[in-house]
């Protein structure tokens, strides 16, 4: 064992514990109307969670369903501690990742239609939502031109998430220093509107706007009016450390030899910071889905308003991963976590969560995709 690398390790550890529980999980979804499940499809629900499970080397998987607005699914898969063989309920808590960007949105379309914001409102500079608040005058070159719904459709000319994301970048700084430091020290390299550059960045700004115009904390707002309205109790920004884990949050593994816990996931409140059940984020989906099987919290106008793309990237809209089926989606990645949340034109919600992620990321992140279709093409009341 001496030349196994600690990634290595690390996997075959979690495979370990994957084939401990295969064969034994208990259902937890006899709790809510199986609407149309049989036992045997249930079993092969299940043997799909598994065999993603044992193929990624997963810990633990929380899943959800909705259909036509109503709770039909929810079951949880393996451990919230590897370690400890803890094993995972549907009351455990994960961190979402950019599935919280989703929330942020729709928290921005709430004010709109308080017609306390506006989508063309400008951002920085004399006059604008934050004003000269950050960072040092002048701005550079097109700082001032960014407006709410650049932010929104990540086409704000810059600070995209690669190697030099500010959010991944000094972890010891604040919202106001980090923003500060952002617009001094990195430039837009493109005209806002015009260039599609996904931005962890430009959804934390929408944080701070969320502030400056309601006076709340991002979180206590967050709560107020979209999470509580939509029967959502339990959310919480993520804590940084494994000391500071909220109660019911599960271990987090990179199989990548990334630190879950060496990143500052409260500081990503508003694109990365949640933490919740995959249940939480399925009543959130079926509060804003567009169907008339839940009362929503937004307007249709406003709906249509939110999933309508920019120019510069027709497969995003604001806040929300789009396709020409008619399907809406957020996937979301950070060192230990695997996350995907999903409306689908044919009346569904759902969300997956996982503890772990491993390289390469895109494709975990679609094998977690299929698996959760896989699932639903399982149950023949559901096929159309």
């Amino acid at each position: 064992m001496h030349d196994v690398t600690r990634r290595a390790g690390l996997r075959a550890i979690l495979r370990c514990a994957v084939a401990g529980l295969l064969g034994t999980q208990k259902s937890t979804s006899a709790l809510i109307d199986s609407e149309g499940i049989g036992e045997g499809e249930r079993w092969i629900m299940a043997s799909v969670a598994k065999r993603f499970m044992e193929q990624y080397a997963v810990p633990g998987l929380s899943v959800a369903i909705a259909r036509q607005g109503r709770l039909v699914y929810k079951e949880a898969f393996g451990f919230a501690n590897a370690q400890t063989n803890e094993k995972l309920t549907t009351s455990h808590l994960f961190r979402i990742a950019s599935v919280t960007k989703p929330i942020t949105s729709v928290a921005i379309f709430r004010l709109i239609e308080q017609d306390r914001l506006h989508l063309q409102d400008r951002v920085f500079g004399n006059g604008a939502l934050l004003e000269t608040t950050y960072g040092t005058t002048p701005y550079g070159k097109y700082v001032q031109d960014i407006t709410v719904e650049h932010l929104l459709t990540h086409t704000c000319g810059g600070w995209q998430n690669n190697a030099s994301d500010p959010m991944f970048r000094f972890p010891q700084m604040n919202h106001q220093q980090l923003i500060g430091w952002t617009l001094d020290h990195l430039p837009l390299a493109h005209t806002p509107g015009e260039h599609w550059a996904y931005s962890n960045f430009g959804y934390c700004l929408l944080g701070r706007v969320i502030e400056k115009v309601t006076g709340k904390a991002y979180r206590d707002f967050v709560r107020e009016v979209v999470l509580s309205p939509s029967g959502v109790s339990d959310m919480k920004i993520a804590g940084n450390t494994a000391q500071l884990r909220a109660r019911r949050d599960v271990i987090y593994y990179d199989q990548d030899d990334e630190d879950p816990y060496n990143m500052n996931v409260e500081r990503m409140d508003s694109h990365g910071g949640w933490l919740a059940t995959s249940a939480d984020l399925v009543d959130f989906a079926t509060h804003v889905d567009g169907f008339s099987t839940t009362p929503s919290i937004l307007k249709r106008a406003t709906i249509r308003e939110m999933i309508s793309p920019s120019s510069a990237n027709p497969g995003y809209a604001k806040g929300w991963m789009i396709n020409s089926a008619g399907n809406w989606w957020h996937n979301g990645s950070l060192p230990g976590s695997t996350t995907i949340m999903v409306r689908t034109a044919s009346g569904f919600c759902w969300a997956a969560l996982t503890n772990t992620r491993r390289q390469p990321y895109d494709e975990i992140g679609l094998a977690l995709d299929n698996m959760v279709w896989d699932m639903v093409r399982s149950v023949s009341a559901w096929r159309p």
